[in-house]
This record gives structure tokens, C-alpha cells and sequence, in this order.
């Protein structure tokens, strides 16, 4: 039988840390974070994949539904979706720190946290450089810093090379990043995704909009984008489902020219280090010409 949150909220109560250090998150508010940092429940995906990275997935008691990456994720409990947790379960695991995301998680249910006692840092990744500042973070967070450090230390060196390789691009391909396919939508000139696609020697066909716009065939016709990426962040659709729906108009370039995309959008849709990842495959696709260059 469940028990009622009152009854886990005083389980947890006699859990009292020896003592605690403050922290302010990445969105400037102050956190208590005891020592020794033991257990922890992540409430979205990319932050459970940076624990890990950085050296404290140990210390994780559990994450969301979707925490499939790294396969040790897989094994944890469950605490609901990172848009629907479920506060009860996650207050039965006696978490010392939540870790949240601003726009990712209800501002409600990271409140509630807060008013049962348990704190919670909240991130808030817009950028490649705001992911790398995650990965600091979550080392002083886990006490890994040197880990940290040199995880940046390996991720700033391959920023570099795609760098050094953007700036021998001649021609920037008009790009249609297709987030999800019914119906379609596209990634803005605020986003991480935008980031990425002018970090590859792109130029972002929905950069006249922000967030994460929709758009209809009639639309994307009078685009006409050289290349588009697909990746099917909703599920359902095979790789061949995702082209065919495009194949039908050989009058746009991507379908002339056979340049349809699919990727893997889990490794596009966190804001997480695999966006690292994500980029060098972006700027391979887009100038394999340049694979050589150092």
C-alpha cells in the first residue's frame, strides 16, 4: 500500500545531514548541499548522463523515465517523467539533492521539493559553453572537480578542431533541422539546436523565428533547404518513414540532391555533453570535404 507523503516526508526528516556547504545554481539561487553527498535524484535526462560523466553516478538513487544513456541509468528507479514527476516516490528515496532544469522541469513540482525540504539546484544549459559550466558545476556538486577538469579540458580541445575546420568552410548550406515529423517542427534562433547548426558551418533556415516553431509543407517549400536533418524527438517513425514523408517533393534540394539526414535524437535533444558529439557529426555531414582538415 502507498503511504501517504506525510509519512515519507518524516521518514525523511530523520535523515539529518552532519553539514552542509552552500552553492549557488547556475540560476544564481543559494542551495544547501550536505556532506557527504550520497544520495541524489536527477529529474531530467541529460543531467543524469552528466553525473555520470563526471564521476557521480554513484551517488544517484534515481532519474527519470527517459534516462537511457549511460546503460547504468537503465537499472535506476524511476520518478515519473521530467514534465510529470511524481513527488511521492521521489521524496521515498530520501534524496539529500534533486538536481532540476529550468525549462525543463514544472517550476510547481521543484517548489514542492523545496517545501518537504529537499533542496534542489537547478540548471538552466542554453549554450555549448552554459553545458560545459554544467559539467563544472556538477563536479563541485560530487567533490569530482578533477574529473571535471578534465573532461572540459578534452571537450574545449574538440570545439577547437571543429573551430579551426569552420573556418575553412566556403559556402554555408541553407539547413532544416525537422525536430519532430507530425507535425513538424524546427528549432530557433534560441536554442541550443541554432547553436549547433552555426556552429557547423549551417545557416539555420528557422533562425527568423524563436523556440521551436512549427511549420507546414507549403512553408518548407518556399524554404527549400539544402540539407535537413531529421530527427524524430516524438518516436514512432523509422528511418524510412522520416525520408519518405520528404520524398514526395524532388523540387527541394535536400531531395534532389539525396541529402536527408536522420540522427539519433537523443543525441540531439539534451543539453548535455553528447552535444559535443552532435556537432562533430553535424559539421561531417554537412562538409565531409573538410574530414581531413587539423
Amino acid at each position: 500500500m502507498k503511504k501517504p507523503l506525510f509519512f515519507l516526508f518524516f521518514s525523511f526528516l530523520l535523515v539529518a545531514p552532519a553539514h552542509s556547504r552552500e552553492m549557488i545554481d547556475q540560476i544564481g539561487r543559494r542551495v544547501e548541499v550536505v556532506e557527504p553527498l550520497s544520495r541524489v535524484v536527477s529529474l531530467i535526462p541529460s543531467l543524469t548522463e552528466t553525473s555520470f560523466e563526471v564521476g557521480g553516478g554513484a551517488a544517484l538513487v534515481g532519474v527519470t523515465r527517459f534516462a537511457t544513456f549511460p546503460q547504468a541509468a537503465t537499472l535506476l528507479p524511476k520518478v515519473g517523467s521530467y514534465i510529470a514527476l511524481d513527488i511521492e516516490k521521489i521524496v521515498s528515496l530520501r534524496p539529500q539533492l534533486c538536481l532540476a532544469v529550468r525549462d525543463g522541469n514544472p517550476k510547481a513540482s521543484v517548489e514542492r521539493l523545496e517545501e518537504l525540504g529537499i533542496p534542489v539546484y537547478v540548471f538552466d544549459p542554453k549554450s555549448l559553453d552554459e553545458i560545459i559550466d554544467t559539467v563544472v558545476r556538477l563536479g563541485e556538486i560530487y567533490q569530482t572537480e578533477e574529473q571535471a577538469e578534465s573532461l572540459v579540458s578534452a571537450y574545449r580541445q574538440r570545439l577547437a578542431l571543429v573551430a579551426r575546420k569552420l573556418d575553412a568552410v566556403k559556402e554555408r548550406p541553407g539547413v532544416f533541422f525537422q525536430i519532430d515529423a507530425q507535425p513538424i517542427f524546427s528549432a530557433g534562433s534560441d536554442t541550443f539546436l541554432h547553436q549547433l547548426l552555426t556552429n557547423s558551418g549551417a545557416v539555420n533556415l528557422a533562425a527568423d523565428r524563436t523556440g521551436y516553431p512549427r511549420y507546414s509543407w507549403e512553408e518548407l517549400l518556399i524554404l527549400k533547404p539544402d540539407v535537413v536533418i531529421l530527427a524524430s524527438m516524438g518516436g514512432g517513425y523509422s528511418d524510412q518513414e522520416l525520408r519518405a514523408r520528404w520524398e514526395v517533393w524532388p523540387q527541394i534540394p535536400a531531395v534532389k540532391n539525396e541529402r536527408l539526414y536522420v540522427v539519433d535524437a537523443d543525441l540531439f535533444d539534451r543539453p548535455s555533453p553528447r552535444l559535443i558529439g552532435a556537432l562533430e557529426l553535424l559539421f561531417g555531414l554537412l562538409h565531409p570535404e573538410l574530414a581531413d582538415v587539423k
